[in-house]
């Protein structure tokens, strides 16, 4: 690769297969119709209360990496699917159809296929992103809970904390990438180490990394949506979401809402209590020895956590 990207990071050079009975629990799966083409879905889990609706990271992640949700099917469905331009779904060439606005009427359309009319919404990181813009424009009804990991509300606020913690890292890391960036030299060896440095820190700090984890990481090595949305690279965000913020807006969230992050997070905690403080009576919950992917770090904890929620 040209560049050391966050899709390099979460791949770790290791080829992704799920564990063996990662699907054991499975009833159905199938595609649905979405503006733009068809995305695929898995609904794990049965059960007449409200089913968890899952939506991925990246853009781009895809489902896998949320996996471990799949042990709250003993007391309701839970519903994976992957975003159109990864994983499963279909990834049309035409750019200009990934948007932050597509997404949205995504989010709606596979409730409509799936006769999804009561939901919890599950958002993690760009997933956080989409659940509060999608309940922002008054999409909500049906909307029972809330739940939000690895959460922003605001790209600038999120990059300036991931500038922060590059800063901060030993041994002078931090300048020495950004003097690389600045000499062209991304490619490098030396430059692509600090940065797996920096996700092995901020990202996933399991060791191994779950397949699970690892298969997010292969859906984005190939996803058109995050190069688009995104950028280059993670922390060189230029694609269509540079500028999404709605700091000053989650006061129109009036849900039974629950915040989670971990205790390195690469969205640092000051974007997690903005959002905490702009939900009233929403609650924040910090895994210690976590970072960004908390549901595969400590999964345990993780499920307990959103079991005590949901409950």
């Amino acid at each position: 690769m040209s560049q050391f990207t966050r899709r390099t990071a979460l791949s770790f050079g290791v080829s992704a297969a799920l564990a063996p009975g990662a699907f054991a629990q499975v009833t159905t799966e199938g595609r649905a119709k979405v503006p733009g083409g068809t995305i695929w879905w898995k609904k794990v889990g049965s059960g007449s209360k409200p089913p968890l609706l899952t939506l991925h990271g990246g853009p781009g992640a895809g489902h896998d990496y949320l996996l471990p949700l799949a042990a709250l099917a003993d007391d309701r469905p839970v519903i994976f699917y992957d975003q159109l331009g990864c994983g499963k779904a279909d990834s049309p060439p035409d750019e200009k159809i990934y948007t932050i606005q597509r997404s949205v009427d995504e989010v709606d359309a596979v409730r409509k296929a799936l006769g999804l009319d009561r939901i919890v919404l599950f958002g993690h990181s760009w997933g956080s992103m989409l659940a509060i813009e999608y309940l922002c424009q008054g999409r909500g009804a049906g909307v029972d809970k809330l739940i939000l990991g690895g959460a922003l509300a605001s790209v600038p606020q999120a990059n300036a904390g991931q500038m922060r913690l590059i800063a901060e890292m030993p041994n002078g890391g931090g300048a020495r990438m950004h003097a690389l960036e600045a000499a062209h030299q991304e490619a490098s060896p030396e430059y692509q180490a600090l940065t797996q440095l920096f996700y092995k820190l901020h990202v996933c700090r399991a060791d191994p990394p779950p397949p699970e984890f690892l298969a997010s990481g292969a859906n984005l090595e190939t996803s058109i949506a995050y190069r688009v949305m995104n950028g280059p690279n993670e922390f060189t965000i230029v694609g269509v979401i540079k500028d999404w913020e709605r700091r000053k807006d989650l006061g129109l969230i009036k849900l039974p809402t629950l915040i989670t992050t971990g205790e390195y997070d690469e969205v640092t905690l000051d974007c997690h209590e903005t959002i905490h403080r702009g939900i009233k009576g929403s609650t924040l919950e910090i895994f210690k020895d976590c970072s960004h992917m908390t549901m595969n770090e400590q999964p345990a904890k993780y499920v307990a956590s959103l079991r005590r929620f949901l409950a």
